[in-house]
């Protein structure tokens, strides 16, 4: 069997990344002032923040099911014989169970995983499911292997302004108000299917102390249960000595590994807004 690894680009694997990897990637749809945009496409990580720095009136959203269709009866018009279709975690948007709805269409060949995931982790699920094809595993038995261990995912995200949580209903206009007098930062947590607040922590170095604390003690409680993981690290920076920084800090963290980096993708950061950090661990199937 000839078995294809799909996903989405809030994975943060875009285009032509997905090309050297051997990965095909759906850009998601990003409308910016009423113009349609696709995420790695024709739209960067860098235009995204400046946009929503700039007040741009930004809604994320799920891929049409007929760009979805034809992406993957491309890959089967390829010679594929069947393939895994990766997605942003189901807790997070509908494009998940719309996926699988699709998938019922394609006999047996479209497999789609919920394993909980988006960003560096959902990263990472796409590069084992890619290890394990190489080896011969079936799309089934990939679908079986990563919606197992979806849950062994933790991302934790802090947050410089309540302005786009208030935004988009996350926050109360009072809360948000409150807490840019008092100064507070929220922390977030990514683990199974929804973003919640952990924390609330009183300015931006405190709050980066705090995810730090709370990423070591998971970090600790993987490899006391002997789960093998990979650490990772994601942001919505503005300046490159701020990215160049938290990169560092992830790796000094992590000293045994080569943590990753990615911006944050548009489905997350247009909750978070410009200025947000985070560090995830995630289980790998393969390393």
């Amino acid at each position: 069997m000839k078995t294809a690894v799909v996903t989405d680009s809030n994975s943060g694997i875009f285009e032509e990344e997905g090309k050297q990897l051997g990965v095909f990637v759906l850009p998601m749809p990003v409308l910016i002032d009423n113009n349609v945009y696709f995420e790695g496409h024709n739209l960067s990580s860098t235009q995204f923040y400046q946009y929503l720095q700039e007040g741009r009136d930004i809604t994320t959203s799920q891929p049409s099911p007929g760009d979805l269709s034809a992406l993957w009866e491309q890959v089967l018009d390829l010679g594929y014989d069947e393939l895994v279709y990766i997605p942003m975690s189901s807790g997070l948007s509908n494009s998940c169970a719309t996926a699988k709805i699709l998938s019922e269409d394609y006999d047996g060949k479209v497999f789609v995983v919920d394993n909980h995931r988006i960003s560096v982790t959902q990263r990472y699920s796409v590069l084992d499911a890619l290890a394990l094809a190489q080896s011969g595993c079936t799309a089934r038995e990939i679908h079986a292997e990563l919606e197992q261990s979806g849950l062994d995912s933790i991302i934790y995200i802090g947050v410089e302004t309540l302005q786009y949580l208030k935004r988009g209903g996350r926050v109360t206009p009072a809360a948000a108000a409150m807490g840019a007098i008092m100064g507070i930062k929220p922390l977030l947590l990514i683990q199974g299917d929804k973003l919640d607040a952990c924390a609330k922590v009183r300015g931006t170095a405190n709050c980066k102390k705090r995810l730090v604390q709370y990423l070591e003690q998971a970090a600790e409680d993987y490899a006391r249960r002997g789960i093998p993981f990979q650490a990772a690290a994601a942001g919505s920076f503005l300046t490159q000595s701020e990215t160049q920084a938290w990169k560092a800090l992830c790796q000094e963290l992590f000293p045994e590994q080569t943590p990753h980096y990615d911006p944050l993708t548009c489905s997350i950061g247009s909750h978070v807004g410009p200025g947000a950090f985070g560090m995830a661990i995630t289980r790998r199937l393969v390393r």
